[in-house]
């Protein structure tokens, strides 16, 4: 009976099902916007305020090179101060800028530091710098070990007019315009082959952080590495030139067997 009366009473209630777990990616506002970006999170300091941060820096930097190469080299033509000058702010964003990259790849997203700040302000034009891209990633490697400590010996070459000067100048603009064309093909190939975007859409963007703060690491070191070339020519020319008159004017006159003298 105790059977029957069982299947007849109503069925006791499931016991509840344990709440599912929901997995929410995090919102960004970075491109593409399916990309995952590891504990990301919202920059603390406002636009205006990053900026003028930058700017600030970028002074301090300049007007201390100015007054060194000025109190060291004080009669460094202004041409030359203003290529120190620029070695020098080289310096600091490869080697420190570039180089916190470097080592804080993995955990961009999160970073709330000045320069963790200001990388995600950027990244709203190349989200590659907060997924790790390989490229990015290497690139910005070998700039911060070798560009920037070789912007640094630029800068000593200037003051003290090494002869090494122009030959370095060459190669460390050379490698700046490399990697600048390289870091630009990269992205316009994953956009127009890939269909990948990794800028936001607004204008401002791309043609501000993408474009121009880049594009002055291909004009300046264009500039540099023409001056290196026809300053590395003229050297050469006057080492001809020099050689010739030495040839002309150390000859040694010694008789032929003929009794004529036969200039050596």
């Amino acid at each position: 009976m105790d059977f029957f009366r069982n299947l007849i009473a109503s069925p006791s209630p499931a016991p509840p099902l344990a709440p599912a777990t929901i997995v929410a990616k995090a919102i960004h506002p970075y491109y593409p916007t399916e990309i995952e970006i590891v504990n990301y999170a919202t920059n603390e300091m406002t636009v205006p305020q990053l900026l003028a941060t930058f700017a600030t820096g970028c002074t301090i930097i300049l007007s201390l090179t100015w007054f060194l190469t000025s109190s060291l080299a004080p009669r460094l033509r202004v041409a030359d101060k203003a290529i120190a000058l620029w070695f020098c702010l080289c310096g600091f964003i490869h080697l420190f800028f570039e180089g916190y990259f470097a080592y804080n790849h993995t955990r961009m997203g999160g970073l709330q530091d000045i320069f963790g700040q200001l990388w995600k302000e950027y990244s709203l034009s190349d989200s590659r710098y907060l997924t790790s891209d390989p490229f990015v990633l290497c690139m910005e490697t070998i700039t911060a070990v070798f560009w920037g400590p070789l912007s640094f010996l630029m800068v000593y070459f200037i003051i003290v007019s090494h002869p090494l000067r122009y030959p370095l100048q060459a190669i460390v603009s050379l490698g700046q315009i490399y990697g600048d064309i390289l870091y630009y093909a990269t992205s316009m190939f994953d956009h127009y082959h890939k269909n990948l975007t990794y800028c936001r859409p607004e204008p401002y963007y791309f043609w501000c952080y993408y474009f121009l703060m880049n594009f002055f690491w291909i004009v300046i070191p264009a500039i540099l590495l023409a001056s290196s070339l026809r300053m590395t020519a003229k050297a050469f020319k006057a080492l001809d030139r020099i050689s010739h008159s030495v040839q002309g004017n150390g000859t040694v006159a010694r008789p032929k067997a003929n009794g004529h003298i036969k200039h050596a």
